[in-house]
């Protein structure tokens, strides 16, 4: 069987199971669930063993150390993937919920429920922990997933997605409803992205070049994320100290995420007295500073800003800063160079902080807040499917209701159409 039909084969057989998976109560979907949580833990020393032949060849392979620790599974991490998975459990199921219901003149009442998409596509890059929250908020929603990661993590997202979906069907979910194409083949993707017809929706999870691959060949509804461009902007009133805290920890706290920060923008009143403290620590923690020559003269151990760093997302420990002389030059700077990602400013000033909420057009806006915090946990929906910067169906991070779409439901007593 060639590689074609080697995928339309494992999507035919995900899309098999993912009618029964829509018909499955809550209750049957919490248990395996919590299976798989357990599942995840008492297989600790087996992922780690598989994600060692992975880091292993990643350090080969010359990749960087922010995209090795994206990579890197450890028995906290494990434990972390599990108690997503726990916490996805004591979020309320959507599928079902009637989102409104109204009587019209004639007496018929209509109204819309939520219902799953179906089979969706996960389409995503070096962190093996995407295999068990996306798998984890497809099953609470109702959806089959078929799962492609990396080939850089195919040992870990295999033995991931097959403890996954041993310990769900145990527990009563249709088989293959948690499935994976587990060949290193790139080819795969494309063949994934022309399943019209079996694939409901794709959603990737990865930087710019595989965002744009996809936008690129797919034949199937996408949902995706633009790369991670964000910004913090120190306004001229800002609390310094508070500020240098929200700085570090947008940038250095896990730099290889698309919530990190990429660009400091600083208000010129301020410049003077933050940037040498802010810039000092992040050099410590071995941040490269590429700055404009106003902050070069601030602090001259920067290296020189380019016209395409700006728009750059670095995914590594890389800042840009820019002193701004308005709040307008700061908004126009995230306007022109950023990807309506995440973006925060830091103010005591009520005005300028609603001016930012209201102006600033990205998918989550921050104030007093790190950019890292835009993050399914963070906000309270359970692990997240992703970050959407596009404008239909969901916008910012994903979580079990954004896995959903609605149908109209039409109750007569014999009403028709005159």
């Amino acid at each position: 069987m060639g590689l074609r039909e080697q995928v339309r084969e494992k999507a035919l057989g995900a899309k098999r199971a993912a009618r029964g998976l829509a018909l499955l109560s809550s209750t049957v979907k919490n248990k395996a669930l919590s299976a798989m949580a357990d599942g995840l833990v008492e297989a600790s020393e087996r992922l780690a063993a598989e994600n060692a032949k992975d880091v292993e060849a990643a350090k080969k392979a010359g990749l960087s150390s922010a995209l090795i620790d994206r990579l890197t599974l450890n028995p906290k991490r494990i434990e972390a993937m599990a108690h997503g998975i726990r916490d996805i459990v004591a979020l309320p199921d959507p599928v079902g919920e009637v989102v409104e219901m109204r009587r019209r003149p004639n007496d018929m009442e209509v109204g819309r429920v939520r219902v799953p998409i179906g089979l969706i596509g996960i389409i995503y890059e070096s962190r093996p922990n995407v295999t068990a929250d996306t798998a984890a908020l497809c099953l609470k929603s109702g959806n089959a997933v078929l799962l492609r990661g990396g080939s850089e993590a195919i040992h870990s997202n295999t033995a991931i997605a097959s403890v996954l979906n041993e310990a769900a069907t145990a527990a009563g979910v249709p088989d293959g409803a948690i499935s994976i194409l587990d060949t290193p083949d790139r080819q795969a993707v494309y063949e994934m992205l022309a399943l019209e017809g079996i694939l409901d929706l794709v959603i990737p999870r990865g930087g710019e070049g595989l965002m744009r691959m996809i936008a690129e060949h797919a034949k199937v509804p996408v949902l995706k994320h633009d790369k991670g461009v964000c910004h913090t902007y120190v306004d001229r009133e800002a609390d310094l100290e508070m500020a240098e805290s929200i700085c570090v920890n947008a940038k250095v706290q896990r730099p290889g995420t698309c919530n990190a920060m990429e660009t400091l923008l600083v208000h010129q009143d301020a410049a003077g007295a933050f940037l040498p403290r802010v810039l000092s620590r992040l050099a410590e923690k071995k941040v490269e500073i590429r700055g404009c020559a106003k902050t070069r003269a601030i602090f001259p151990d920067a290296k020189s800003a380019s016209e395409t760093d700006w728009s750059n997302e670095y995914l590594d420990l890389v800042l840009n800063v820019k002193v701004v002389g308005s709040f307008d030059e700061a908004a126009d700077h995230i306007d022109k160079y950023g990807s309506q990602h995440s973006d925060a400013i830091v103010t005591t000033s009520y005005e300028t902080a609603r001016r930012f909420l209201r102006e600033v057009d990205s998918s989550a806006v921050f104030v007093n807040a790190s950019t890292r915090l835009h993050d399914g946990y963070e906000f309270g929906l359970g692990a997240e499917i992703g970050i959407s910067t596009t404008r239909i169906h969901a916008r910012g991070t994903m979580g079990l209701k954004e896995l959903t779409t609605t149908k109209y439901i039409v109750l007569g007593s014999g009403q028709v159409r005159e």
